[in-house]
């Protein structure tokens, strides 16, 4: 019986390797260049689509090669326009990213990690065990999915991109880093870096890292105290990485990068909805340049997590724009069909 032969993915190839491969094959190397502009800048799913080869090349690189593409497993749209897709990956394992439409912008919401291994108590995703990360091509097929359903949908095109899914980013950050490369190169989607965010629990070293490594896109912290013990009661994460170690992270973030940090913020009743705790946001908010999202709570069915009243937004809004901290309200959409933040969990 004849072994199996084990294809390799294509698009983990950089365009060198390509080229070393045609040449192998007594094959002119300019062909890596037109494989590599069907895989990243045109997407495709397949080699039958890379119709300027000729069908005998083609035939050649799927006796070798495979192009592991995501598949929308499912897709549900909520009453306000937001579309959720459980993308399926080449080993079966699913992920769920979200296209939040706005009359101004379409932002596609992305996961980085099946699952994931921090363990805030109020996000539903928490409750899944990280099986792995994301690979490159599987981050950058998620935003080109929403892109054409953008288009599909509702004839605009993608705009922006939050890494606010699924997993923590800074925990996959190679890949993470290479998956914005493609997005943003020309010979990939061509996007802007300043449209795309990514958000993290904020790991102090790898907020450094990013510095040192000259990022362009945004900095996004999910943050929800800036008092130590309410932060680490509510993120565990705190207890390794407390705000001081943050805090000097994000100063060296601004003096590397001279870029302002969003800061992510639900106020929840009976937790830290308090002036007290208004008010050391306002004095974390002083550390560097930042503006602060506070976010709309989305239940996971945990009686511990209970939205705020309006009278504690308000306070906070009002001593935020006391102090002129940029404070913005960030209305949940998507709730209807679990698609808000902090609800994906594969429920389906």
């Amino acid at each position: 019986m004849a072994d199996t032969v084990v294809k390799q993915d294509i698009r983990q190839l950089s365009l060198e390797k390509i080229q070393e491969y045609f040449v192998s094959i007594g094959d002119k190397a300019f062909r890596a260049k037109q494989v590599y502009e069907w895989l990243w800048r045109k997407s495709a799913k397949d080699f039958d689509q890379m119709t300027n080869i000729s069908l005998a090349t083609r035939e050649k690189l799927k006796e070798v090669f495979v192009i592991n593409h995501i598949a929308v497993d499912k897709m549900q749209r909520s009453n306000d326009g937001t579309i959720k897709n459980a993308v399926k990956l080449h080993d079966s394992m699913i992920v769920e990213s979200v296209l939040i439409p706005t009359d101004t912008r379409i932002t596609a919401c992305i996961s980085s990690q099946v699952g994931c291994s921090l363990d805030c108590y109020f996000c539903a995703t928490a409750r899944l065990k990280r099986m792995r990360n994301l690979n490159p091509d599987e981050i950058y097929d998620q935003v080109v999915a929403i892109k054409e359903q953008s288009e599909t949908f509702f004839d605009r095109p993608l705009t922006n991109i939050v890494f606010m899914g699924m997993g923590e980013p800074l925990l996959n950050y190679s890949n993470v880093l290479d998956a914005i490369d493609k997005i943003t190169s020309p010979k990939g989607l061509g996007m802007s870096p300043k449209r795309i965010t990514l958000s993290t629990v904020g790991i102090p070293k790898m907020i450094q890292k990013m510095a040192d490594d000259d990022v362009k896109f945004n900095l996004a912290i999910s943050l929800h105290s800036a008092i130590d013990s309410t932060r680490s009661e509510v993120m565990p994460i705190n207890l390794k990485n407390p705000l001081k170690d943050l805090a000097d992270a994000l100063k060296y973030w601004y003096q590397k990068t001279k870029k302002m940090v969003t800061y992510e913020y639900v106020i929840w009743k009976g937790i830290n909805d308090k002036e007290e705790d208004a008010r050391a946001l306002v004095k974390f908010c002083r550390i560097i340049p930042s503006k602060v999202n506070l976010i709309e709570y989305n239940s996971i069915d945990d009686e511990q997590f209970q939205q705020a009243s309006e009278n504690a937004l308000s306070m906070y809004i009002n001593l935020l724009e006391k102090n002129d901290i940029v404070v913005n309200v960030r209305r949940s959409r998507g709730k209807d069909i679990d698609a808000a933040c902090g609800q994906l969990a594969n429920k389906e």
